[in-house]
This record gives structure tokens, C-alpha cells and sequence, in this order.
């Protein structure tokens, strides 16, 4: 018998007058999965994650979040889950510990600075932690950012296009942040416009075009849709991600080593 997803939609539709943003949107998505809804700007993402998360209401269909249902539970959604939007929220007077203290306090959790300090260590931003939000890098920024929206320890996660605008070093640290997650155990359904972050973080990819799931499964499942590529031994080249990552890291060695 298969356990209840964590997540299960059905026929999700929204539209703003003539405009229709989903169209009968289907999917399912397994506790302690990582699931990637990928699409283009203006697919519906945003859109369906809003619904999901009890920000909107949907012209029809059905959405359940942990067997609650979006439209007739809201409340118990909502205490079930957490929501990183596209920008972090953090206070960027406030220092990183203080803002993990100042949301602890808010859902009213015992020992607050307990909390910060095991997701300071948790995220690797113990030394960084009396420091001011505005000092951080964006990595850093939504590396606290997702930390916060783990006080209460929420079920499922959504992470709403976590990487925007970040550089290629702060994209790999919030890829394992997200994996460290679903290593903990919590759900995480994550939106991107991103293919390599999809391939990179996704148990199961849902590609989201014209509001509509036109296709979903694992990698494999997907690449399994095409015909076999056709096998050439050329000489492999190293992605442009690769040689600055190279470079970053080799310039990072040579100046600790001259000091």
C-alpha cells in the first residue's frame, strides 16, 4: 500500500478574466521527495505554489498539502508547511542569529537561541552569525533565509525559484542546503526555470508549459520519452560553470597560501 503523498493535486485551474494561468494542473509528490516544478516564465509556477500554500484560491480543482485540504483546511496547511518566496525575507539590520531568534520568537518556540545557533551551525553560518544580514553574500542571504523557514520544523518546504540571480558558487550552496533538507527528511517542492537545477536536485520533475503538467517523472523517466542519442567519442570540454568554479577556488588557495 502507498503511503498518502505529501502533496496532491488534481485538475488545478486559476485564470484573471480571460486570461487562464492553470489549466488542470495534476500532480503528486511523495514525503521527503525533492520535487522540481520546471517551466518557463509565466507558466503557472508561482501561481500554483500560491495556491498550494493557501495565498490564493483556485476556480477549481483540488489541492491536498500533509491530507489537508487547501480550500476547507487553510489553517492546518499553513501550520504544516513553509514558503521561501523568490527574494529573501530577512532583516537586513538585524544580524543572522537575531533574525532566526526574532521568527523563533514569533511562532513561539521554546529556548529561541537554541534554535539559531543549531541552524547557524546546520547551515555552516556560525561564524557569520553576529554579523549583519546586509554584509552577507547572496548565498548566504538565502542560506539564512531557508534556515528561518524551518523553525517548527514544517513537513514540506516550497521553495520558489530559490536560486534567481544568484551567482554559480551561492547556486551550489543553496543545491546543498535543499538536498541536506530532503536528507532530514522534509519535502521539498521547488520551482526553477533552471534545467540544470531540476537535473541536479529533483527526484521527480514536473515540466509545467501553457499551465499544464505536460510531462512528469523521474530524469530517467523523461530522457526515457526521447529516442536513444546517438553515441560520438569527441573530446569532452569542461562547462564555463566548471573553469570559474576552477578558477575561483584556485585563486581562493594561492592568496591564503601568500599570506
Amino acid at each position: 500500500m502507498n503511503p498518502t503523498p505529501a502533496i496532491q493535486v488534481a485538475g488545478l485551474t486559476k485564470s484573471y478574466g480571460d486570461v487562464h494561468v492553470l489549466r488542470g494542473v495534476d500532480l503528486s509528490v511523495e514525503k521527503g521527495s525533492i520535487f522540481a516544478l520546471l517551466g518557463s516564465n509565466g507558466a503557472g509556477k508561482t501561481t500554483t505554489v500560491k495556491i498550494l500554500t493557501t495565498l490564493l484560491t483556485a476556480d477549481d480543482g483540488s489541492a491536498r498539502v500533509n491530507g489537508f485540504d487547501v480550500r476547507t483546511q487553510p489553517h492546518d496547511v499553513r501550520s504544516s508547511i513553509s514558503l521561501t518566496g523568490q527574494f529573501a525575507a530577512v532583516d537586513e539590520i538585524l544580524t543572522g542569529r537575531e533574525n532566526l531568534v526574532l521568527v523563533a520568537r514569533l511562532l513561539r518556540q521554546p529556548n529561541p537561541g537554541a534554535i539559531a545557533d543549531e541552524l547557524l551551525e546546520r547551515f555552516s553560518l556560525t561564524e557569520a552569525g553576529g554579523r549583519r544580514v546586509a554584509t552577507y553574500s547572496g548565498g548566504m542571504r538565502r542560506r539564512i533565509d531557508i534556515a528561518m523557514s524551518l523553525i517548527g520544523s514544517p513537513s514540506v518546504i516550497f521553495l520558489d525559484e530559490p536560486t534567481t540571480g544568484l551567482d554559480p558558487e551561492a547556486r551550489i550552496e543553496v543545491w546543498q542546503a535543499v538536498r541536506d533538507l530532503a536528507a532530514g527528511g522534509t519535502t521539498v517542492l521547488l520551482t526553477t526555470q533552471y534545467l540544470e537545477e531540476a537535473e541536479q536536485l529533483a527526484d521527480r520533475i514536473g515540466i509545467l508549459h501553457e499551465g499544464r503538467v505536460i510531462a512528469e517523472g523521474t530524469l530517467a523517466d523523461l530522457k526515457a520519452m526521447f529516442p536513444p542519442a546517438k553515441q560520438e567519442y569527441v573530446e569532452k570540454q569542461p562547462s564555463l560553470e566548471e573553469i570559474f568554479l576552477a578558477i575561483t577556488k584556485t585563486s581562493a588557495v594561492t592568496v591564503k597560501e601568500s599570506r
